[in-house]
């Protein structure tokens, strides 16, 4: 049917310009030319895929799609969930590197925990949950123990003991491994099946998307609330941890957000005999 190759340009130029735009308000200032002019160009490139999607003969994506509650709704709840965990294990590393003086491999075993649950937890035990007890719950129950990691993280102290303030962090990061196989499932069901394949490459791209949007976002706002801290006498290790704060929190407010749309928009997929 042909390549929608208009529609691609659109769509990679206003998501890479307003993470751009995003990356450069701090040197440059929120409400700075160079940050408004990059920013309004995103929005009218983006303007311009929903017009090319709802007139090109082929398009490259369907606007019918977003038609679907559960595709719509799995896929908004994906974009918050990711962006507050991505910045989470960014930023992380950086104030085990930066605040606690951990280097390279030490920064890399304290968060192994975090890696081995999730993959525990995604590989054994999501499945068994969710024949047991429905992906909307299990999807809902790891969103929960994804609040409280951040959330715990939002009173992080300048000298953090590993044992106490940072494994229980980890071993939370259980959450992800329940609510992403749960989450995949119930965007997946909400999709016809002429519309599988487009669903999940909708479900892959709204992930990256999550991820460089969450990591732009709470890194630049963790080096703002840093640099003002620095500006009003703090020192360097107070001001950094006052930085992830403020993202950590941002951060924990995304994935209530995300906890919030899950239970008023997504439902149980129906089953078939």
């Amino acid at each position: 049917a042909g390549a929608d190759v208009a529609g691609a340009l659109l769509v990679t130029g206003g998501l890479m310009l307003g993470i751009y735009a995003v990356v450069g308000m701090e040197e440059h200032g929120r409400l700075s030319a160079r940050t408004l002019g990059f920013g309004a160009l995103a929005l009218a490139l983006l303007a311009g895929f929903l017009i090319r999607q709802a007139t090109a003969k082929a398009p490259l994506m369907p606007l019918r799609i977003l038609r679907s509650r559960g595709v719509s709704g799995a896929n908004l709840v994906q974009v918050l969930m990711v962006a507050a965990l991505f910045a989470f294990q960014f930023l992380l590393a950086l104030y085990l590197q930066r605040v606690l003086g951990y280097g390279a491999a030490q920064t890399g075993f304290a968060m192994l925990p975090a890696a081995v649950v999730i993959g525990v937890v995604s590989l054994g035990v999501s499945a068994r949950l969710n024949v047991r007890f429905g992906e909307r719950r299990v999807l809902l129950a790891g969103l929960v123990l994804l609040v409280a990691l951040l959330g715990l993280l939002t009173r992080l102290p300048v000298r953090a003991d590993y044992v106490t303030d940072l494994l229980p962090v980890m071993l939370l990061a259980a959450g992800f491994g329940l609510a992403l196989p749960a989450l995949t499932t119930l965007g997946m069901s909400g999709a016809g099946q002429r519309d599988a394949g487009l669903a999940s490459g909708v479900f892959n791209t709204t992930q990256q998307i999550g991820m460089a949007l969450g990591v732009a976002v709470l890194s630049t706002l963790a080096a703002s609330r840093t640099g003002d801290l620095l500006a009003g006498g703090a020192d360097r290790a107070e001001a950094l941890t006052g930085g992830y704060r403020l993202a950590f929190t941002a951060g924990t407010g995304l994935l209530a957000a995300a906890l919030v749309v899950a239970f008023l928009v997504l439902r149980e997929p129906r089953r078939t005999a």
